[in-house]
């Protein structure tokens, strides 16, 4: 005669059975906060304080401005002025809700805006820039990707505040709405025109 199994007591029991669901809610608060509780706009960026990468884009084909063709992008006109690039995209929907904001940044004088017009159509970036109006002076096509990989461009939109010497002084990841403009944008812009 072979003795009955013991059976665990019932309060480890009720452990074992809880404790992949403790581990599951530990592991997500972690990722809460260190991941969700954060700032997506301030993704930090290797570029900070280093000259703009290498760029030379090609102009958005037939786009104009005042009556004039917009040129490409190049690094060499990024310095001497403060200068905001946005990466933006006709098939990107937050870089539509954008618009208004970088139309009030193009009308402030003491800076200029340029685009680089990520993996898009041209005809598809024209109508994008005929239907909201072009803020950019300067709009470079990056077709293949490859330049906004350059610039460190985990998405669109995404817009860099270059430093008179033609160093990144700042990084905003995500569109630009009210709250971001006020709050955020416009201090670091005032820093990088009072250096």
């Amino acid at each position: 005669m072979s003795a009955a199994p013991i059976e665990p007591a019932p309060a480890r029991r009720n452990l074992i059975v809880l404790l992949p669901l403790i581990a599951f809610l530990a592991l997500a608060a972690l990722f809460y906060f260190r991941l969700g509780s954060g700032d997506a706009s301030r993704i930090p960026s290797a570029l900070l304080g280093r000259p703009v990468p290498q760029t030379d884009l090609p102009p958005l084909e037939g786009l104009t401005r005042d009556g004039k063709p917009v040129p490409g992008l190049s690094s060499a006109a990024l310095t001497g002025e403060v200068t905001l690039v946005n990466v933006w995209a006709s098939w990107c929907v937050p870089c539509h809700d954008e618009v208004p904001f970088l139309d009030q940044l193009a009308k402030d004088k003491r800076i200029r805006l340029a685009g680089i017009n990520y993996k898009d159509q041209p005809d598809n970036a024209r109508r994008f820039l005929n239907r909201y109006g072009n803020p950019f002076i300067a709009a470079g096509a990056d077709v293949s990707g490859r330049a906004s990989i350059e610039w460190g461009v985990y998405g669109v939109p995404e817009t860099f505040l270059v430093g008179r010497d033609g160093r990144i002084a700042y990084k905003l990841v995500g569109p630009i709405s009210a709250d971001i403009l006020a709050r955020v944008l416009m201090p670091e812009i005032e820093k990088a025109l009072a250096r």
